[in-house]
């Protein structure tokens, strides 16, 4: 049985954009109670390439933000708002 999954630990810091889509990203998911592999087949991404966003390791296209967006039931800028802003 795989682990429940855990927000994220830590607010990023407002001007880390990259941080910022990552915790979003990771909080909405959480909150779904999904895993990064449920996440990727519900916008069609490789759950690697899931991971490596929730860890800050790629620089995002905008339409993989949408992706993410519409997969995460939410408007594409509100993955990008830091979370203090919310």
């Amino acid at each position: 049985m795989p682990a429940k999954p855990k927000p994220p630990a830590q607010l990023p810091s407002p001007g880390n954009v990259r941080g910022v889509l990552a915790y979003n990203v990771r909080l909405l998911r959480v909150q779904r109670s999904w895993s990064q592999e449920d996440l990727a087949m519900e916008c069609g991404l490789d759950r690697t390439y899931v991971s490596a966003v929730e860890r800050e390791r790629w620089n995002v296209s905008l339409s993989n933000i949408e992706r993410l967006a519409v997969a995460l039931g939410t408007e594409p800028w509100r993955l990008l708002r830091p979370p203090a802003a919310i």
